[in-house]
């Protein structure tokens, strides 16, 4: 609750509920890609439907030099996200990741992620689909798709109005890092290449502890 009221003739404008997102690219990403690319690849042939029976596996529990190098990464990546939020108390949290490999065609429909605080995912290999033998830039081949929260916020926005464009779409490449609030739904849309894109999605789960409760 903010008590405080502005200075008279002064107003008090306030951004409410944003959704923070946070973009980074990992340094290192170049040695440490080809050994993940191995990996998932290797992991994609041994488990069925490694994709969407995520919690069967966690990929992070791997003893592995390069899988070890994002599961530091990615913790990183959350205290940077904490910090940025202004949480300024200790978290704790578990990683539960998993490989994703899209050959051509392959897509992943409108989802988002329950019981997490956040989701990510780090991309280890996007193809150029322009080198595709069949490209329609209609399909928005390799990127990801975010949509805001709010459903039907954007109905009655006018131009520059920052709530007309409910969807934020990114192209990622390949040393990206996405981290988002698990709620948020989003979708992948079609990898048009030969050759297959790779990624580790991940869920940060908290261990949770009365701390965490608002006051």
């Amino acid at each position: 609750m903010d008590d405080t009221a502005p200075a008279e003739g002064q107003p008090q404008i306030l951004n409410l509920w944003p959704t923070q997102f946070m973009r980074v690219r990992l340094p290192g990403a170049e040695m440490a890609n080809p050994a993940l690319s191995a990996v998932i690849m290797e992991r994609n042939a041994e488990i069925d439907d490694m994709t969407v029976d995520y919690t069967a596996d966690n990929l992070f529990t791997m003893d592995h030099p390069a899988v070890q190098w994002l599961r530091q990464c990615c913790d990183r990546a959350v205290l940077d996200y904490a910090a940025a939020a202004g949480i300024d108390y200790q978290l704790e949290w578990t990683l539960q990741g998993w490989g994703n490999v899209n050959f051509r065609g392959d897509y992943h429909n409108l989802h988002n992620h329950p019981h997490s605080w956040l989701s990510g995912t780090y991309y280890v290999n996007v193809p150029d689909q322009t080198d595709a033998e069949t490209y329609r830039s209609d399909l928005n081949p390799a990127s990801i798709s975010f949509f805001d929260p709010r459903p039907q916020a954007n109905m009655n926005a006018i131009r520059g109005d920052g709530q007309v464009d409910p969807e934020h779409r990114i192209l990622p490449v390949g040393g990206d890092l996405l981290l988002w609030p698990a709620f948020l739904h989003h979708l992948v849309h079609p990898n048009m290449a030969e050759v297959p894109r790779i990624s580790v999605s991940f869920n940060v789960v908290l261990k949770w502890k009365a701390d965490y409760i608002p006051r």
